[in-house]
C-alpha cells in the first residue's frame, strides 16, 4: 500500500448547517493526462445496492486553475462533470455546494447539530484525465465545522487541528480509493465514548435527531454488551491487524438501518432502544450492532471476487448476497447469545420474529437464493406490495438457509465444526488483508470447495447446491430435531378471530389493504390499496374496530363491502382460523444446542 500523496485534497464545511448546505471543495494537482478532466460521484456503495443520484443535491458548482482563473465545464451523463483544462494547468480546484438533507446511514446530513459524511455521497473522483494507479495513493481530507463539534472516523489523523472564529478544521488522510470512499465521518457536539477491548481501541459517537439525551443506565449497559460481542468476533476470527474501530449510533424518532465500512458502522435506531424496559427494541440494537461489525470481515475483507476492484458508477451484481447477508445475520445473532449480551430466551424470540416473516412468504417456491442475490438491485431495494408472493428476502431466507447449513455440517462433523467455523477459514483464505490468503475474493465455486475440504463438509457440495439453487423451503424443523427442538405454533390452540390474511394501513379515517399473506381469503376478489368499508352491513372504524368484527367468525360465511378505484364492491366470503404456523422453539435442548449457543471464548 503507497502512502505516496496522489495530490488530490478533500474538504468540507460545515458551518452552514440550519441551511442543511455542506460546502465543498476538490483539488487535483496533475499532471493531467489530457485536456479534460472528467469527475464523477459514485452511485452506489457496497452493503447498499441501489443505484442513487448524489448530483441532483449539488449546486453553485465552479472549477478555477491555481492562478484562480475560472475554467470552462459541462455536465456529462447523470453523475459527472467535464472540465476543459489548458495546457500549462498545475492544479485544478473544484468548489460545489450540497443539499444535505436527507437523513439516513446512506446518505450525507448535516444540520445545526451534526454532521454525518459519507464520502461518496460528498465528494466526485478523477474517472478520466489524471493516470488511474494515483487513486491508490493518499487521499487528503480537512473538515471544518463549529468548534464545539468534535469528530469520529476511521479516517487517519494527519496534522493538528487548527480552530479560528470558533470554527475547527481538523485534517485527515486515507491511504487509497477504497479507504477513503468506504469510510464515514460524525461530527457532533457528544463526547465520543472510547473503550479498548483486547488491545483495540473502539470509538462510539452517538448524535439524537431531536437532541435527546440517552439514559445513562442504558447506554452503559449496551457499552458492556458491545464489548462481549467485539470479545465473540475476535475470539472466532482472531485480532483484526486494521486496527480502531468506530460506531456511529444515530438515534431517530422511529427510522432505522445500518450500513458497514471498512473499520466502521453507521446504526440507526428509534431512541427507544435505550429507553428502561424497552426490551425488544434493545435487543434490536444490539444485533444491529454485532452484524454491521461482523461485516468487517464479512464483506469488507472477505468479498466477492468482482468487488475487489468494484466499479461504483454501475452495478455490480453477485450470486452470493445470502453468503455475505444471510451469513452475516444469522452468525451476527449467534454471537450476541454466546457472549452473554442476549440471553437464550432473547435468541429465541428473535427466532421467532423472523419464522413470523418467513412463514406470511411463499416467495421461496418462485425464487432462489442465488436469483435473490443477484437481483437485489431490482428486488430488495425495490420492493412492493405483492414482492412477498414472488421474491425473497437474501437477510431473512438467506439466514435461516445458513443455520440449517450450519446444523448439517455439526452433525456430520458430530460436532466438532460449524458454519461459523467455515468463515473463519474462508477469510483465511481468501480475505483481504490477511497473511495467510493469497488470493483475493471468492465466487460459489470457492466457497463450495473450501466446504468439501473442512471437517464434515466432504460430500455436502449437492446440500449447498439445493440450498442455494433450488427454489424450495429449507427443512428447519428437521435441523432444529438435531437440537431435540420443535418449531411449534406460538398459540396451540385455536384463535377465535377469523382471518382475512391482509396487511392494512389505516389512512385518513380509512382501512385501506396493503399486502396479501399467503392464503389470503380476499386475495383473488380484490387488489392493493382497496379500503375496506363493512362486515355485513357493519361500517369499519380502524384496524382494530375490523378485527372485533372478526372475532368468533372463523368458519363462518360473511359479506364484505370495499371501495376498488371509486366503485363500490360486495363479496361473499368465507373466513379460515388464522394459519397456525411454526414459529416458536418448544422444547429445553440437548447437549448439542447448549454447545451451540455457548461462548467460544477462553476464560482464564
Amino acid at each position: 500500500m503507497s502512502e505516496t500523496y496522489s495530490g488530490f485534497s478533500f474538504s468540507a464545511d460545515a458551518t452552514q448547517g440550519e441551511h442543511h448546505h455542506l460546502h465543498v471543495g476538490i483539488s487535483i494537482e496533475g499532471p493531467f493526462t489530457g485536456r479534460k478532466l472528467s469527475m464523477k460521484f459514485p452511485r452506489w456503495v457496497p452493503g447498499s445496492y441501489f443505484i442513487r443520484e448524489p448530483m441532483q443535491h449539488l449546486f453553485d458548482f465552479t472549477a478555477k486553475t491555481e492562478t484562480g482563473k475560472e475554467l470552462r465545464w459541462k455536465r456529462v451523463g447523470v453523475d459527472g462533470i467535464e472540465i476543459s483544462i489548458p495546457k500549462e494547468t498545475k492544479t485544478v480546484h473544484s468548489t460545489y455546494t450540497l443539499l444535505a438533507a436527507q437523513l439516513s446511514v446512506r446518505s450525507t446530513h448535516l444540520d445545526r447539530t451534526h454532521l454525518h459524511l459519507m464520502p461518496p455521497f460528498t465528494w466526485m473522483m478523477p474517472e478520466r484525465g489524471i493516470a488511474k494507479e494515483r487513486l491508490n495513493q493518499t487521499h487528503k481530507i480537512s473538515l471544518s465545522a463549529p468548534s464545539s463539534w468534535s469528530p469520529a472516523t476511521q479516517f487517519i489523523p494527519s496534522k493538528s487541528s487548527i480552530t479560528k472564529n470558533e470554527v475547527t478544521t481538523w485534517h485527515y488522510s486515507a491511504p487509497n480509493r477504497d479507504h477513503f470512499w468506504d469510510g464515514i465521518v460524525e461530527l457532533n457536539e457528544n463526547e465520543t465514548i472510547t473503550h479498548i477491548v483486547d488491545g483495540r481501541t473502539h470509538h462510539l459517537k452517538i448524535w439524537d435527531s431531536g437532541g435527546h439525551q440517552p439514559n445513562k443506565e442504558r447506554l452503559d449497559v449496551f457499552i458492556t454488551d458491545m464489548e462481549r460481542i467485539i470479545k465473540e468476533h475476535h475470539a472466532l476470527f482472531g485480532l483484526p491487524k486494521w486496527g480502531t474501530y468506530t460506531t456511529v449510533l444515530h438515534l431517530t424518532n422511529s427510522s432505522r438501518g445500518g450500513l458497514e465500512h471498512l473499520n466502521s458502522q453507521t446504526s440507526m435506531m428509534p431512541r427507544n432502544c435505550l429507553f428502561p424496559g424497552h426490551e425488544d427494541e434493545y435487543r434490536d440494537l444490539v444485533s444491529l450492532f454485532s452484524h454491521e461489525y461482523l461485516h468487517q470481515w464479512n464483506v469488507k475483507r472477505l468479498r466477492p471476487k468482482n468487488f475487489i476492484d468494484y466499479d461504483l458508477q454501475k452495478e455490480v451484481h453477485t450470486d452470493l448476497l445470502w453468503w455475505f447477508e444471510g451469513g452475516t445475520s444469522w452468525l451476527g445473532d449467534m454471537l450476541c447469545v454466546r457472549s452473554g449480551a442476549w440471553s437464550e430466551e432473547d435468541w429465541r424470540k428473535d427466532f421467532q420474529r423472523k419464522m413470523k416473516r418467513h412463514t406470511t412468504k411463499n416467495g421461496m417456491h418462485r425464487e432462489s437464493l442465488a436469483e435473490s442475490s443477484h437481483d437485489a438491485w431490482i428486488h430488495l431495494y425495490r420492493s412492493g406490495p405483492y414482492t412477498r408472493e414472488n421474491q425473497i428476502s437474501y437477510y431473512l431466507e438467506g439466514e435461516l438457509a445458513i443455520m440449517c447449513l450450519d446444523v448439517e455440517l455439526q452433525k456430520r462433523s458430530k460436532g466438532t465444526y460449524g458454519a461459523c467455523d467455515l468463515m473463519a477459514e474462508l477469510c483465511r483464505r481468501y480475505a483481504l488483508e490477511y497473511d495467510s490468503s493469497d488470493q483475493g475474493g471468492i465466487d460459489y465455486k470457492a466457497l463450495r470447495s473450501t466446504l468439501k475440504e473442512v471437517p464434515g463438509g466432504k460430500s455436502m457440495g449437492p446440500y449447498l447446491d439445493r440450498l442455494v439453487h433450488n427454489r424450495e423451503v429449507p427443512d428447519l424443523a428437521k435441523a432444529m430435531r438435531f437440537f431435540r427442538l420443535r418449531i411449534a405454533p406460538e398459540k396451540p390452540e385455536a384463535p377465535s378471530n377469523a382471518w382475512l390474511g391482509v396487511g392494512l394501513r389505516e389512512q385518513k379515517g380509512k382501512v385501506v389493504i396493503t399486502t396479501y399473506h399467503t392464503g389470503s381469503p380476499l386475495r383473488t376478489i380484490s387488489q392493493v390499496g382497496d379500503e375496506l368499508i363493512a362486515i355485513d352491513g357493519l361500517r369499519i372504524n380502524s384496524s382494530s374496530h375490523l378485527a372485533s368484527l372478526l372475532k368468533g367468525r372463523q368458519n363462518t360465511e360473511i359479506e364484505v363491502h370495499f371501495v376498488h378505484e371509486g366503485t363500490l364492491v360486495s363479496a361473499q366470503v368465507n373466513l379460515p382460523h388464522p394459519p397456525q404456523h411454526g414459529i416458536k422453539l418448544a422444547g429445553k435442548g440437548n447437549d448439542a444446542w447448549r454447545s451451540y449457543i455457548k461462548t467460544r471464548q477462553v476464560h482464564d
